[in-house]
Formats: C-alpha cells, structure tokens, sequence
C-alpha cells in the first residue's frame, strides 16, 4: 500500500532523511518512531505531497506521490500535529466543508453521522469549534482525516489533549482502522505504540535504525543483559563495586528492599556475562547475594539502546556517565519530563515518554 524507495530529503547542507526504503502493507499499523529532529515528520510530510524529495521515491496505493500528487491524495487521510481547524465554522459546516473539499462521493448525510459516532462528537456536532475543549477539537481533527474512508491514514500524535478515557477510546479506533486502512501512527507515547501497532520503524538521524514487528523490537537489541541483584551489604560500598566492575555499564540501587539485602539494577555491556565474576567478587567480601533475576528491556530501554548503537560515541559517554555516578535511570525521567512537556498535558501519570531536546543533549 505504502512504498518509500531511497528516500533523501536535503535542506541546504544538513541532511534530514539520509536514503531510507521500507514498506506498509495493507491493514497493517505501524508505528514511526525517534528522536526530535530524527526525519518522522519530514517523512510524513513527503509522503502526503506536501513537501518534495530530493531524491527517491514515495508511492501511495501505486501511485507515485511526487508525479501524481493529487491522485495520490485521494487515498490519504492525514492528522498533523497540530488539528487544521478552522475556529469560527461549527462542527458541521467543518466536516461539510473538508467532504467537498475532497469531493466524496458517499452519501454525506450518513457517512459524516458514521464519523461522528465513531469518534462521538455527535453531541456537539452543531458547536462552533473555537468554544470547544482541546480533546473535542482533536477528535474533530480526526474525524476530518476519515472523511472519504481513504485507504492510507497517517496520524501524527492523535492522542494529544486527551484525557486518558479518550485515549483509550481512540486506541480502539485506531485497531478498528487497522482491520480496513492503512495507518501509519508517530507517537511518543511509548504504552500507545505497544497497545495498538503491528510493527514499529525507528528513525535517528535521517536513517532507519530499526524496522521489526512490534513482538520482536528486543531483537533490535544484541544481547543486552540486564539483572536485578539482593545484595547483603553496605549500600554505597556494594553500588561503587557494582560501578567498577569490568562490563558492567549500569548499576543503580532501587528503593524496595528485602530485609538486610538492597536490591540493584545492573546492565553488562553486550556479549559479556559478569554472573560468574560477580559472585566470586561477593564472596570474597564476605557480601552474601540472596537473589538474582534476569530483566526484560522496557520499550524506554529499547529506544534508548537502538540510538545509541547507531551512534558508538553516544556509548562511551553514556558507559563513562554511569561509572561516575550517573545513572541513565536519572536521564530516562529528565526525557520523559520533557517529552510529557512537548505533549502538552502529562496523561494522568499512565504514560511515558521517550525522546526530547533533553535526550539529543544528553546524547551529544
């Protein structure tokens, strides 16, 4: 349905999409994901005709998006950022006006009644939409991007605004769209991508440096090993050990504990095994470990590991940063803060978020 070959979009000198090729078949939900400034939304805007490549190309249902842009229209419905409302129309005259625009052939009556009880604005379907509240004018937006019933639906940040019964509501809608549309999803609400895509694109720096199924993400990561450790023992002393020991990148102590033992996160560097080394180590200070468990990585940790292979430099520093003291559990909340900033509105707690300006200044 989707199909983006060699994909470069230049501006000036700095490169903002750098050769990028993949596809979206048809019914399938995906989720484009990465850092600020990564190339998402120069992405998105390509591939619904508003801005031009510098080379490559970008077909829609067959049909090539830079040679026939207004065919290929047709078969988009496109959510930005930022609702393309216009205040002083009611609700109607809104979604009246976007289906001439589009010049749709069904029958206006019962398919906008359709739209507006999918995602039930009916009650405030005769409102002018400057009086109505943020989340109200985000299902608007989204309902203009379904009139038509176009076959590719591109939502950048839908849930924006919307108190966490909405999210829900709009998740359920967003699966529903799967089962007959195309939707291509950006989000920084990482439990959104889990919750309703099939398969999640990560993009750093104008490259693709992930594409798996949603299921197989963790496979983007080489052998990451992490483990949650009960240590008997002085807490400072034990976190300094954990810190200087050789392959160990991360170590942080948690707040619950278990009786006289700490417990501990420590993350080993990629192909090393620091079990065996580690008891020998306790044992001679005479620290007994009363538990030992092996972790799964979290959609946070996979991110933030994906970008980080992609840069080795970004390793090092982060590697030097947790031996010093600085632990990447502080960074992913100063991220999450500044993304849930970038959100708008932090979504009743529920939600993290991954990437920021905070996160491209912590990586550098």
């Amino acid at each position: 349905m989707i199909k983006i070959e060699h994909l470069v979009k230049n501006y000036g000198s700095n490169c903002a999409v750098d050769d990028i090729s993949f596809e979206v078949k048809k019914g399938e939900i995906v989720g484009l994901l990465g850092p600020n400034g990564a190339g998402k939304s120069t992405t998105m805007n390509i591939l619904t005709g508003y801005l031009s490549a510098t080379s490559g190309s970008v077909s829609v249902a067959g049909l090539d998006v830079l040679d026939n842009p207004l065919e290929a229209k047709k078969h988009i419905g496109y959510l930005p950022e930022q609702p393309p409302l216009y205040l002083d129309m009611t609700v109607e005259e809104y979604l009246i006006f976007n289906y001439n625009l589009k010049g749709c052939k069904l029958n206006r009556t019962r398919h906008l009644e359709e739209i507006c009880d999918v995602v039930k604005i009916r009650d405030v379907y005769k409102r002018v939409i400057k009086n109505l509240s943020k989340g109200y004018r985000q299902r608007v937006g989204i309902a203009q991007a379904l009139i038509g019933s176009p076959e590719v639906i591109i939502f950048d940040e839908p849930t924006v605004g919307l108190d966490p019964k909405q999210i829900i509501e709009v998740r359920n809608l967003l699966r529903n769209l799967g089962k007959d549309h195309t939707v291509i999803l950006s989000t920084h609400i990482l439990q959104e991508v889990q919750a309703v895509c099939d398969r999640i694109v990560i993009i750093n720096k104008g490259k693709i440096v992930a594409d798996e199924l949603t299921e197989n993400i963790t496979r983007a990561v080489e052998n990451n090993r992490r483990f949650s450790l009960k240590i008997c023992g002085p807490q400072k002393e034990v976190l300094n050990m954990l810190r200087s020991k050789p392959g160990v990148v991360y170590a942080e102590v948690m707040p619950q504990r278990d009786g006289d033992a700490y417990c501990y996160t420590v993350e080993s560097e990629v192909g090393v095994d620091i079990r065996k080394s580690l008891f020998y180590t306790l044992a001679e200070k005479n620290w007994p470990l009363v538990g030992m468990e092996a972790l799964g990585m979290s959609l946070e940790d996979i991110f933030i590991a994906i970008v980080d292979q992609s840069a080795p430099k970004n390793r090092y520093e982060r590697r030097e940063r947790v031996r010093s003291g600085k632990g990447h559990s502080e960074t992913q909340r100063e991220i999450a803060k500044t993304l849930m900033d970038n959100a708008g509105k932090k979504q009743g707690g529920e939600y993290s978020a991954l990437f920021g300006e905070e996160a491209d200044k912590d990586s550098k």
